[in-house]
């Protein structure tokens, strides 16, 4: 049923994570907002007082916000603003379920991890942080015509798995770059936008995976992707190939990957997500193929606070009588 109760001009609001300060500062004119003074993931115990008593709640991708979590919730919270494009941490049925709109804040952070992504499909290849740790080390022993070498990256075919806004940010880099550009995804790019980026389409993932010298992964977790990259497609493609994850962790199947890292099924991986972040399997850590980082796709000063003011322009909208820019589910008041 539609939601046409009267919204409160200033709502109570529940920030579960630091911000950038001029988007606290801002919401702390506009809401009756609480922010997070310790800067650590809420509990589960936390995250059902916090639903409990507000009218919007400012989760991030660390806040699991379960069927069990919104059981908890109370009649007043009817926003869940998420900051952040994914929403995979947000059982969106039980919102929906319970009448509680859910936003997200997407299109902030695709020139960052775009620019994040390229700079994993020239690490890996090229093992700059393999020589990063030498230098590091103190063993440098000067140059050699043999030493620390890696693969050209020009010329390669990087396949993109999921031509979204930060896919197609990725291919219009990566051919500046001299790759040749081949894709998956749910729908067909138009044609112009093939011919811009020199780009093929494969209507299957399993192909695009065979040949692909680098791949790089671009889709949102849902179900029908979780382990998406399975163990039987890994063991399809080159061993000379390369991985590259910067969309979330459990596309991959993370023990199939590790598995092909250690016995030479691939080549390489740079991985900025992982399947139980912010644990990363020790095996990850003791190989020397992987480039290893700390989930930093969206993390530039102007994405996060890009993202904010999203949040921001998103609760006013709800608060003012109007959906949410970035509502997810649609249908609703």
């Amino acid at each position: 049923m539609p939601d046409t109760a009267p919204r409160p001009k200033r709502p109570r609001v529940i920030v579960t994570r630091q911000l950038m300060p001029s988007v606290e500062a801002r919401m702390s004119e506009l809401f009756d907002v609480t922010l997070s003074a310790h800067d650590q993931a809420f509990t589960a115990d936390e995250l059902r007082a916090a639903v409990a008593d507000c009218d919007v709640l400012v989760p991030t991708v660390t806040d699991r916000i379960d069927a069990n979590i919104l059981a908890a919730a109370g009649e007043r919270l009817k926003l869940i603003a998420n900051f952040g494009a994914g929403v995979d941490h947000i059982d969106l049925p039980a919102a929906r379920a319970k009448g509680i709109l859910v936003s997200n804040t997407p299109g902030v952070f695709t020139e960052d991890t775009a620019d994040l992504t390229m700079a994993l499909i020239l690490s890996v290849p090229r093992r700059l942080a393999e020589g990063e740790q030498l230098m590091r080390s103190g063993q440098w022993a000067g140059w050699a015509p043999s030493a620390m070498l890696g693969h050209r990256v020009g010329g390669k075919l990087l396949g993109i798995v999921g031509m979204g806004r930060i896919g197609l940010a990725v291919a219009r880099r990566a051919r500046a770059f001299g790759l040749s550009i081949h894709y998956h995804n749910r729908r067909r790019l138009p044609q112009a936008v093939e011919a811009e980026l020199g780009a093929s389409y494969h209507a299957s993932v399993d192909t695009l995976l065979r040949i692909a010298d680098i791949v790089t992964l671009h889709c949102p977790h849902t179900p029908e992707t979780h382990e998406l990259v399975s163990a039987a497609r890994i063991a399809t493609m080159k061993s000379t190939a390369y991985l590259v994850n910067t969309a979330r962790g459990e596309v991959v199947d993370e023990d199939a990957l590790i598995n092909a890292l250690t016995h030479g099924g691939i080549a390489g991986a740079g991985l900025d997500v992982y399947n139980h972040e912010p644990a990363v399997d020790a095996r990850l850590l003791a190989l020397r193929n992987v480039v290893l980082l700390p989930h930093l796709g969206s993390a530039t000063v102007e994405g996060r606070e890009a993202s904010g003011e999203r949040v921001i322009a998103n609760i006013r909208a709800w608060s003012d009588g109007h959906r949410p820019m970035d509502q997810i589910i649609e249908g609703w008041a």
